[in-house]
């Protein structure tokens, strides 16, 4: 076969955010590592935040940040781009703005050969471009498996932060992306979807976060998070559990499933078995906290858990703010903006109830 006829996809055990470590197992491992002491990191690893951020003076701060995975797509170039707004999108969920990004590569040299590597560097540049950032060097190493990713830099100012602990019951969950790219690149990788059926996907996952983040920093959003490898359950949930510590209170959410945007025929390829391995371990750790209402049979629940790549932002907002920042989000050209639901109060930290 000629190495240009080895779809990319074929060589990766897992398709792009769904490689993460589930949430129970990255839980255990991070157990070990110790919490940072450094009265100038204001968010580490502790609060599975987005990103980390270091105060370097009274008015700036930097957010640092790394996202890496193997191919969700065959085309090398669509590849690279997915995989730089993805990363960038860590930077924009806590409102900072990119300065620089490093590139990481692994890539099966002998097996894919170096031009569809090429291919994979000018997609992230082209993100990049957008974002107003060069990618300024990198690391690279040959592996059997081909990942790619980004280490990106940005800054804010250290009061401006917007981490996942500031939400607070009573306020409203705007989603800024349709959920369903986990389950649609399953449903291309096993021939149930063509690579033109998988555009509109495309299309969202390569489009950066940086418009949702405009809108909500001009109207003062203090809790957001990306919806990627988590899942909308998972990453909704480490948000509800630091808000509760930050609070000092249980706080919960109410999800209601038909205002979550979905991509189309989503439902039906999930009906097919069409589902990923990291969507499946993403509801399994999600379930134990969450509440379905009896006619969310077990799909539409997958669904929720989604492994995202490259999703939305999940934007808590007070609900005396929800029409500026609904207005903010059309103003910036974002095309989603869907009230999903809302923060509560909750009998323990991290409830879900999905209406």
């Amino acid at each position: 076969m000629n190495i240009m006829d080895i779809p990319l996809t074929s060589l990766a055990k897992a398709a792009g955010c769904a490689a993460k470590i589930g949430q129970a197992d990255l839980a255990t491992a991070l157990a070990h590592l110790p919490t940072g002491r450094d009265p100038r990191l204001l968010i580490g690893h502790t609060s599975a935040d987005d990103a980390a951020v270091y105060r370097l003076s009274d008015d700036l701060a930097l957010v640092e940040t790394v996202d890496i995975f193997p191919p969700i797509v065959d085309d090398p170039f669509d590849y690279g781009r997915i995989a730089a707004a993805n990363a960038l999108s860590d930077v924009y969920a806590m409102g900072g703005t990119p300065i620089s990004a490093l590139s990481f590569v692994a890539w099966p040299v002998e097996t894919l050969g170096l031009d569809r590597l090429g291919r994979v560097l000018a997609g992230a540049a082209e993100i990049c471009d957008q974002a107003g950032i060069v990618i300024a060097g990198g690391h690279s190493i040959v592996d059997e498996e081909p990942k790619f990713g980004l280490f990106v830099n940005g800054t804010i100012h250290p009061d401006k932060v917007v981490g996942n602990h500031g939400a607070r019951p009573g306020d409203v969950l705007v989603l800024t992306k349709r959920i369903g790219t986990g389950i649609m690149t399953t449903a291309v990788k096993r021939g149930h979807l063509t690579a033109v059926g998988l555009a509109p996907a495309i299309e969202s996952m390569t489009t950066l976060n940086r418009a949702a983040g405009t809108a909500m920093t001009s109207v003062g959003t203090k809790a957001a998070t990306d919806i990627t490898g988590f899942g909308l359950l998972g990453h909704l949930g480490a948000m509800l559990r630091a808000s509760s510590e930050a609070a000092g209170q249980a706080i919960g959410a109410e999800i209601r499933f038909a205002d979550v945007p979905l991509f189309d025929e989503v439902e039906n390829y999930l009906a097919q078995g069409l589902c990923p391995g990291g969507t499946r371990r993403n509801l399994e750790f999600a379930a134990p906290h969450a509440r379905f209402a009896p006619g969310l049979d077990e799909n539409r629940q997958l669904l929720l858990a989604d492994a995202q790549t490259s999703g939305g932002l999940l934007i808590a907002v007070p609900e005396a703010g929800l029409d500026d920042l609904l207005a903010a989000l059309e103003s910036e050209g974002v095309a989603v903006r869907a009230v999903v639901g809302r923060i509560t109060e909750a009998a323990t930290a991290g409830a879900i109830e999905v209406l």
